[in-house]
């Protein structure tokens, strides 16, 4: 019996869920918060790992204590401390700033699909990592990152590419992950085996 599920996420001990969705096959890792969000068929995070408001695709591989839409604290105003949007927290006769709370939801960042983001690395909002790209361990991602490219780095540049351009433009034209889970299953060994442009020749990319 597969320990993944299509029709209930695998969420590990110690995680806080709070208005989010999940698609089929998914795994929580323990102690992960999870915000906001949406997580994509197949996609997974490891121990620890903290994503808010965020489109998160398919087949993501996020490791652990990665940080997705990490959010910010006003900066313009004499102070930016919590007690001025979580006010309620402090006082009987306040109320929490729910405008400034909604915006930040606003502020969605985008996860696509085949994506791997490395061990602690961070993922800022309104960042767009594009399908097939690769985030290295300990990065800070404050830009959108071109599909199957490999970025590295505080902040985060470009390192090289994961596909040349012409490979990559037809692995997203193909869209594998949008296959059933049977035709990914009759197409395991060549997934394992074949090298990118083979597996396109093979599969009419």
């Amino acid at each position: 019996m597969p320990r993944l599920r299509p029709d209930a996420p695998f969420v590990h001990d110690g995680c806080t869920i709070t208005d989010s969705t999940f698609g089929t096959y998914t795994e929580i890792g323990a102690g992960s918060r999870i915000a906001y969000s949406e997580i994509g068929d197949y996609s997974y995070c490891d121990r620890f790992t903290d994503i808010a408001n965020a489109s998160v695709g398919r087949f993501a591989n996020i490791a652990s204590f990665v940080r997705i839409g990490a959010t910010d604290h006003p900066l313009d105003t004499a102070a930016c401390h919590h007690f001025l949007y979580r006010s309620r927290d402090y006082w009987d006769d306040a109320q929490h700033d729910e405008d400034f709370l909604n915006h930040r939801k606003t502020r969605r960042a985008v996860i696509g699909h085949d994506t791997w983001i490395g061990h602690g690395a961070m993922i800022k909002p309104e960042v767009t990592l594009g399908h097939g790209a690769v985030v290295a361990s300990g990065s800070v991602v404050t830009r959108n990152v071109a599909a199957y490219t490999i970025v590295a780095g505080t902040p985060a540049r470009h390192l090289r590419d994961r596909q040349p351009p012409e490979i990559a433009e037809r692995l997203i034209a193909l869209a594998w992950w949008d296959w059933s889970h049977d035709v990914l299953r009759m197409a395991l060994e060549d997934f394992r085996s074949l090298p990118a442009e083979a597996f396109l020749e093979r599969y009419g990319g």
